[in-house]
């Protein structure tokens, strides 16, 4: 059976399918615009660059393609509400937010006619974005790579955040790495589509160094770990030389602060300079955020391959879905 579209607030995706926002510069418009062509939404991953910068990816990426072109903006950030407002100014079309939660960020979207997702993990946290006036919600689970807000796993958390969040659409978001668990997620969980980053990370169109792909495609399942981060969350990574040296009790910070990019950072580590390091190709001295089943993907695929292939697999065993449904008027 067809997939259905995803539509959110004025915003029709053919694709339901959000690629995730990873920053700092693993997803810029090189990657954003792809999938939007792909009829996915894609995102931008602006926490911690210039606001300036940001910008000028959005307009890129908005003139390269007719979909939908999201950015996705850490609340953890100190320049969040400037990095909100900037991505509004160039007509972003959708944002998505994580990392804390904002309530002013919604009625920002609501002045600005700019959508706002937000990413959580408890069944408490969604009914509130729901009830501020999220146009998404994003369900985020400890498969995911990057900042965790939960240590439980998708389906454990999906179904209680399903029964809560009953008028706007809801996204599954964690370790989903082919069509076949896309088609799982929306036809027995109730989805009404899913968000991936990992398997993006292995397209030619993600434009990181090649060492940091490498990682990706070399590491094993038991190369996939915790960490912590000095925003005060856990974070998920391969196990790099820094993360074994940090685990080892090496002191790994930095002397000075050059970013100053968090509202509130323990200075246990530079996370901006580690994730600028991993994106350059530096794996040895680099953070490397990854999902828990990357260990799963041994290709490297242009997006429009990836994209037919989960739609495909999908597809082949999608029945009917059974999450969101506007209401009538």
């Amino acid at each position: 059976m067809k997939l259905p579209p995803l539509k959110i607030a004025g915003l029709t995706a053919p694709i339901p399918l959000i690629q995730g926002g990873m920053s700092i510069r693993v997803s810029t418009a090189a990657l954003a615009a792809p999938v939007a062509n792909c009829g996915g939404i894609g995102v931008i991953g602006g926490s911690a660059i210039p606001v300036e910068e940001l910008k000028a990816d959005i307009l890129k990426a908005k003139a390269n393609t007719t979909g939908v072109v999201g950015v996705n903006i850490m609340y953890a950030m100190k320049n969040f509400y400037n990095t909100v407002m900037a991505a509004m100014e160039v007509g972003v079309d959708l944002i998505i937010t994580g990392a804390g939660f904002s309530r002013d960020i919604f009625k920002l979207g609501r002045e600005h006619n700019t959508p706002i997702i937000m990413i959580v993990s408890t069944p408490g946290m969604a009914k509130l974005a729901e009830r501020l006036g999220a146009a998404a919600v994003i369900v985020e689970a400890t498969e995911a790579g990057g900042h965790l807000g939960t240590d439980r796993p998708l389906r454990e958390i999906f179904p209680a955040i399903r029964d809560v969040v009953k008028n706007v659409p809801l996204i599954a978001a964690g370790g989903i790495t082919n069509g076949y668990e896309m088609a799982e997620m929306m036809d027995q969980y109730g989805a009404d589509g899913i968000q991936i980053a990992s398997r993006f990370v292995l397209s030619e169109e993600c434009d990181v160094d090649d060492n940091f792909k490498q990682a990706f495609l070399n590491a094993k399942k038991e190369d996939i770990v915790l960490t912590s981060s000095p925003v005060g969350m856990p974070g998920r990574a391969i196990n790099t030389p820094f993360i074994r040296a940090m685990a080892a009790g090496e002191d790994v910070s930095t002397k000075r602060c050059d970013y100053k990019c968090l509202k509130k950072c323990d200075h246990h580590y530079c996370i901006s300079e580690r994730l600028r390091a991993a994106r350059d190709g530096d794996i040895e001295h680099g953070l490397v955020f990854a999902g828990a089943n990357t260990y799963k993907m041994k290709e490297i695929l242009p997006v429009a391959e990836i994209f037919r292939r989960f739609v495909s697999e999908a597809e082949s065993v999608y029945k009917e879905g059974h999450g969101f449904a506007p209401r009538a008027v």
